[in-house]
Protein backbone atom coordinates (compact mmCIF):
# COMPACT_ATOMS: atom_id res chain seq x y z
CA UNK A 1 0.00 0.00 0.00
CA UNK A 2 1.15 4.06 -0.81
CA UNK A 3 0.27 6.96 1.02
CA UNK A 4 0.77 10.03 -0.77
CA UNK A 5 0.23 12.90 1.17
CA UNK A 6 -0.32 16.68 -0.69
CA UNK A 7 -0.53 19.60 1.08
CA UNK A 8 -2.18 22.01 -1.49
CA UNK A 9 -0.71 26.10 -0.30
CA UNK A 10 1.14 25.18 2.47
CA UNK A 11 4.06 22.96 3.72
CA UNK A 12 3.13 20.28 5.87
CA UNK A 13 5.13 19.30 8.95
CA UNK A 14 6.93 16.11 9.70
CA UNK A 15 4.66 15.77 12.47
CA UNK A 16 1.58 16.32 10.69
CA UNK A 17 2.18 14.12 8.09
CA UNK A 18 3.25 10.91 10.54
CA UNK A 19 0.22 11.61 12.14
CA UNK A 20 -1.95 11.28 8.59
CA UNK A 21 0.32 7.86 7.94
CA UNK A 22 -0.42 6.42 11.08
CA UNK A 23 -4.11 7.04 11.19
CA UNK A 24 -4.52 6.45 7.40
CA UNK A 25 -2.44 3.02 6.92
CA UNK A 26 -4.63 1.63 10.35
CA UNK A 27 -7.46 1.74 8.42
CA UNK A 28 -6.31 0.56 5.01
CA UNK A 29 -4.18 -2.55 6.81
CA UNK A 30 -7.62 -4.14 7.82
CA UNK A 31 -8.06 -3.91 3.79
CA UNK A 32 -5.36 -5.92 1.33
CA UNK A 33 -7.13 -5.07 -1.85
CA UNK A 34 -6.21 -1.29 -1.76
CA UNK A 35 -3.91 -0.18 -4.06
CA UNK A 36 -3.17 3.04 -3.22
CA UNK A 37 -4.53 6.19 -1.12
CA UNK A 38 -3.78 9.96 -1.65
CA UNK A 39 -4.15 12.11 1.37
CA UNK A 40 -4.71 16.16 -0.14
CA UNK A 41 -4.68 18.99 2.84
CA UNK A 42 -6.32 22.02 1.76
CA UNK A 43 -6.91 25.56 3.56
CA UNK A 44 -9.25 27.49 2.76
CA UNK A 45 -10.65 31.28 3.44
CA UNK A 46 -7.74 31.96 5.61
CA UNK A 47 -9.24 34.11 8.06
CA UNK A 48 -12.55 31.23 8.90
CA UNK A 49 -11.86 29.21 12.22
CA UNK A 50 -13.33 25.64 10.16
CA UNK A 51 -10.75 25.84 7.28
CA UNK A 52 -8.89 22.85 7.36
CA UNK A 53 -9.78 20.27 4.56
CA UNK A 54 -8.84 16.59 4.66
CA UNK A 55 -9.54 14.92 1.28
CA UNK A 56 -8.59 10.81 1.21
CA UNK A 57 -8.77 8.94 -1.95
CA UNK A 58 -8.77 5.32 -2.16
CA UNK A 59 -8.13 3.01 -4.93
CA UNK A 60 -9.65 -0.82 -4.30
CA UNK A 61 -8.81 -2.82 -7.37
CA UNK A 62 -10.83 -1.35 -9.87
CA UNK A 63 -12.89 1.14 -7.44
CA UNK A 64 -12.79 4.39 -6.13
CA UNK A 65 -13.55 5.49 -2.72
CA UNK A 66 -13.71 9.22 -1.93
CA UNK A 67 -13.77 11.29 1.77
CA UNK A 68 -13.78 15.08 2.25
CA UNK A 69 -13.94 16.29 6.01
CA UNK A 70 -13.37 19.89 7.03
CA UNK A 71 -12.39 21.27 10.37
CA UNK A 72 -10.85 23.36 12.52
CA UNK A 73 -7.73 21.45 12.54
CA UNK A 74 -6.42 19.09 10.10
CA UNK A 75 -5.92 16.33 12.87
CA UNK A 76 -9.09 16.55 13.41
CA UNK A 77 -10.59 16.41 9.72
CA UNK A 78 -8.08 13.71 9.50
CA UNK A 79 -10.11 11.79 11.80
CA UNK A 80 -13.41 12.43 10.51
CA UNK A 81 -12.30 11.40 6.80
CA UNK A 82 -10.33 8.04 8.17
CA UNK A 83 -13.82 7.37 10.35
CA UNK A 84 -16.44 7.91 6.78
CA UNK A 85 -13.48 5.97 5.14
CA UNK A 86 -13.53 2.77 7.37
CA UNK A 87 -17.38 2.77 7.47
CA UNK A 88 -17.36 3.00 2.95
CA UNK A 89 -14.59 0.35 2.76
CA UNK A 90 -16.55 -1.54 5.30
CA UNK A 91 -19.86 -1.58 3.45
CA UNK A 92 -17.95 -2.71 0.17
CA UNK A 93 -16.33 -5.97 2.15
CA UNK A 94 -19.77 -6.42 3.31
CA UNK A 95 -21.41 -6.30 -0.21
CA UNK A 96 -18.48 -8.32 -2.61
Amino acid sequence: MNIKINSVHFNADSKLEEFIEKKVSKILERHEDVLVADVFLKLENVQDMGNKITEIKVDVKGKEFFVKKQSNSFEEATDMAVEALRRQLKKHKETK
